[in-house]
């Protein structure tokens, strides 16, 4: 089958490739809070974390951005101030654009701005589902949502039917609002029923199946 180079994705690598590019090293912080950013950021390749910093001074995600996203669009779009860092979680390399010519962009190609809107909402759904376990859930069932929606935004599937994470405890307690310790623990109760496995490079689900059975039907 003959790939088709007009696709919402390849149109944005075509116009937006043409500017400036930039790496940055794993722990960067790309945009400081309350920091206007140099533009809009086009990733092909990495990862960048979108977070704030509550009061007690840890960081809370908001978002994690993957190829081929851009970045920070509300920012762009409805000139508020940014009040967001974004860090780069692995060596990411990116484009910058003049938000100006971003917008420009995006208001000449109607289905780049539908596929952006449909990627916003996917991730806002994941956002909403989150904020209901944040308010009403048990820490289990925190921790489990969170295995879940990783597995599906990036987890990489193996040949035996495993999903493998690259994110450590440290970022699931960043996600969920947990301590690392409350995080730590839970873990353990999935590692106990071989649902999950620990190595130095990540988080590997064993049976994802379980894990949302386990936390129920609206998943």
């Amino acid at each position: 089958m003959q790939h088709d180079p007009n696709t919402p994705a390849d149109k944005v690598r075509t116009a937006f490739s043409q500017y400036p590019q930039h790496t940055y090293p794993k722990g960067h912080i790309v945009v400081f809070g309350n920091e206007n950013p140099a533009g809009i950021f086009y990733m092909v390749r990495g990862s960048v974390r979108q977070y704030d910093i509550s009061p007690t001074g840890s960081e809370v995600i908001v978002n994690v951005f993957k190829p081929p996203a851009f970045f920070p669009m509300s920012w762009a779009i409805n000139h508020a101030p940014n009040r967001y860092f974004f860090k780069a979680e692995e060596p990411t390399t990116v484009h910058v654009v003049p938000a100006a010519d971003a917008l420009a962009f995006v208001k000449d190609n109607p289905d780049v701005l539908l596929d952006l809107l449909s990627r916003l909402y996917k991730g806002l759904d994941g956002l909403l589902g989150r904020v209901v376990h944040l308010m009403s859930g048990s820490a289990r069932s925190r921790l489990l949502y969170e295995l879940i929606v990783e597995s599906r935004r990036g987890g990489k599937e193996q040949d035996n039917g495993d999903v493998v994470l690259t994110i450590n405890e440290t970022d699931i307690a960043a996600r969920t609002g947990l301590t690392r310790e409350t995080v730590s623990r839970e873990m353990q109760h999935l590692k106990d029923q071989t649902w999950v496995s620990i190595a130095p490079g990540g988080i590997t689900i064993r049976n994802l199946a379980a894990l949302k059975n386990a936390l129920g039907p609206e998943l």
